[in-house]
């Protein structure tokens, strides 16, 4: 889509206790640390005292390391530190990469964007050359500086995979990479042609380009893959029948795409808790410290959070693409809209940053300095090869790297997605800017039409509490079919769209899910998207329990997964993750209303 994060027979209540509270754990975590970009977020603003006359420095950063900067910036201004007898109070906030580009090429909108930064820090190089190639065909003028842009650390994308299925590949002696993974996604033997058919199909997980670093760095490597090269992809390259079928062979494996690799990470951890930690997936691309993270028991890779969780039964270890790798490089971009003393400030903070006493605080958590050196974290027991011997891919020139991205679009797997919208009585409270919670749902999802590809295949359901003289508390509104076909009904019908009744909200998800179940195809991503605003309150249909049993994918072959929307402050945000967890999907809080349209993008990016 087009873009502008089981127990024993004896006794069995000790464990399901403990998978209960673990997944609600791991959930709980999740839910508090999407923000509303679909990106994570450790950043504990305003923990350090504002100071009168300092100057203020905005600072935009990448999720995954969001949380240690903003405790840097802390630690900063509690130091006092001066510069040319001036003071600096830099805030750190965390917005996904790929979101921050979109923001920054628009015109920054504080009321929808948040904070308008005066540095960026993206996680790669590859989103600065981004906007300045979509700047350059606008009147926007540049917003970044000339000559080489600093950086604060580095990790490498790695394929992070289960250490017994990286062990059957010949980890770590053997060299393993995209061809491996092509390899297996086309077998129709999947594992069984090396010799563990009890793993089922190859199933890889990979984040939305548009929107996150390791989804743009994995997508490129695929691209470099199919041409042999490890350097001068170029615009012929993406044009050759060749190379499009082997970055769509690529793609065919995946499980669904993603706002955010913690959505993988996170359902993986749940997976591992009861005891099903080869089930969920074969390979995710992340970074380097992500794998560190995960096995440390920390999927979020807060620093506030490590330590706290229980390390995986069976940890991820890094492969480290033979064909080559794309950086993680995390440059510092002070932008031209950025006053001369807060220029002078950055600076600053830059050099504080970069001091050998902050570079450990980076290498500790496994990044790898700005100059490439690793730390302590940097080891096979904790899944990755410090002497693994890199071989790394320049990305293209800006030109070829904007038109590989846009040609993803073209490359992913499709979908097949049936919208669940919930037309609930309390769906006509008021959102606060003069709208219903309606009106606002209807809009955002007319707009979200526009992010599936034609040949997506896409249908609508409502649902309240039954109508007299209805079956069932859910109406089947459009049939799921082909966007191109389905396009001027999905719309007609959102737009006359009215509230009245309860919430059946359990028995709708499994009606939905089965329904989907019984045309679920192989080739695509099936899931289904619930959105509603309350809890349950379907006496006919009241047992949790029985929903999470019942649409729990594990065992699956063609799984159909439950992303959920929670929306407005009555929804249970609890219940929706756990929803969302026992089909290995994603929820999404969208408690303030009015910015639906943004958390629906986030949802659908996982399509």
């Amino acid at each position: 889509m087009t873009f502008p994060a089981p127990a024993r027979r004896r006794n069995p209540l000790p464990i399901v206790i403990a998978i209960v509270v673990g997944l609600f754990a791991i959930c709980g975590v999740y839910l508090v640390l999407v923000n509303r970009d679909g990106d994570r977020t450790g950043d504990k603003q305003g923990a350090a005292p504002r100071r009168e006359g300092c100057v203020p420095l905005a600072i935009s950063a990448s999720s995954e390391k969001a949380a240690l900067l903003s405790q840097l910036a802390d630690e900063y201004i509690r130091s006092d530190r001066r510069f040319d007898g001036r003071c600096a109070d830099p805030v750190v906030t965390s917005k996904a990469s790929g979101a921050a580009l979109d923001a920054l090429a628009a015109g920054w909108n504080t009321a929808k964007d948040g904070p308008e930064p005066q540095v960026w820090t993206p996680a790669s190089s590859s989103w600065v050359a981004l906007l300045q190639q979509r700047l350059s065909s606008t009147d926007k003028g540049a917003l970044v500086p000339d000559g080489k842009i600093p950086t604060l650390a580095q990790s490498p994308l790695v394929l992070a995979m289960p250490k017994p299925m990286a062990e059957a590949l010949g980890w770590p002696a053997t060299p393993i990479g995209w061809s491996d993974v092509l390899g297996l996604t086309t077998d129709p033997r999947g594992w069984g042609a090396k010799g563990h058919p009890e793993w089922g199909r190859f199933k890889l997980g990979k984040t939305n380009p548009h929107f996150s670093t390791s989804g743009l760095n994995a997508t490129v490597g695929a691209y470099f893959a199919a041409t042999g090269r490890s350097t001068d992809l170029t615009a012929k390259d993406l044009a050759d029948p060749k190379v499009l079928q082997y970055v769509r062979s690529v793609e065919s494996g995946v499980v669904h795409y993603g706002d955010t690799t913690l959505t993988f990470l996170s359902n993986l951890a749940a997976a591992d808790k009861a005891g099903r930690g080869l089930s969920y997936i074969s390979a995710v691309a992340v970074e380097e410290k992500s794998v560190y993270d995960y096995n440390q028991g920390n999927p979020t890779g807060d620093p506030a959070l490590a330590g706290k969780g229980a390390k995986p039964r069976v940890p991820l270890v890094a492969v480290y693409p033979k064909e080559g790798t794309l950086l993680s490089d995390h440059p510092f971009v002070v932008l031209r809209t950025a006053s001369d003393e807060q220029r002078a400030a950055a600076a600053d903070f830059l050099r504080y940053v970069q001091e050998p006493a902050r570079q450990q605080r980076f290498t500790d958590a496994a990044f790898r300095t700005y100059e490439g050196k690793g730390g302590a974290g940097l080891t096979q027991a904790n899944g990755l090869l410090p002497d693994a011997g890199l071989a790394v891919i320049d990305p293209p020139a800006p030109e070829v790297l904007d038109k590989a991205l846009a040609g993803w679009d073209a490359q992913r797997k499709r979908a097949r997605v049936l919208l669940v919208l919930d037309v609930s009585g309390s769906m006509n409270t008021s959102a606060g800017n003069g709208k219903s919670r309606l009106e606002l749902a209807k809009a955002a999802a007319l707009q979200a039409l526009r992010l599936f590809a034609p040949d997506d295949e896409v249908g609508l359901w409502t649902f309240s509490t039954e109508a007299a003289g209805a079956a069932t508390p859910y109406t089947p509104m459009v049939d799921i079919g082909a966007l191109s076909a389905n396009r001027a009904k999905l719309e007609q019908v959102l737009k006359g769209l009215s509230a009245e009744g309860g919430t059946a909200l359990y028995a709708t998800t499994r009606a939905a899910q089965q329904q989907l179940a019984g045309s679920a195809d192989p080739s695509r991503i099936n899931a289904v998207v619930v959105l509603t605003d309350g809890k349950n309150e379907y006496a006919k249909d009241n047992d949790l329990e029985s929903l999470v049993r019942d649409i729990d994918t594990t065992e699956k072959e063609i799984p159909v997964r439950v992303f959920t929307v929670a929306y407005g402050g009555q929804a249970d945000l609890g219940v929706l993750q756990r929803i969302s967890s026992a089909s290995r999907a994603a929820a999404y809080d969208a408690g303030d209303p009015t910015t639906i349209d943004k958390v629906l993008v986030n949802v659908l990016s996982n399509f």
